[in-house]
């Protein structure tokens, strides 16, 4: 399985939704917080041109936030990513 990274902040209701989707089907997320965290908002900015939470890469793919993830579900594209 490849490692999911998500970046994403304590009080972000996508992000929670990010987490129980991808939790729901096995997957263990490291996370990197960025708030109050400056070094890891630009490293995440940096990586993907993106300022919002949650950023979500499933090995060195860059899914996108939850809305993204969301719908590679609904696609039934999510589990082969994650099978890998």
């Amino acid at each position: 399985m490849p490692e999911v990274v998500m970046y994403c902040t304590d009080t972000c209701p996508y992000c929670q939704r990010a987490e129980k989707l991808l939790t729901k089907k096995g997957v263990e997320i490291t996370k990197i917080n960025v708030e109050g965290n400056q070094a890891a908002l630009r490293e995440m900015i940096k990586r993907t041109g993106r300022n919002t939470v949650p950023q979500i890469f499933i090995g060195d793919r860059h899914v996108g936030g939850f809305d993204d993830l969301a719908e590679l579900d609904m696609d039934d594209e999510l589990d082969p990513l994650l099978t890998g």
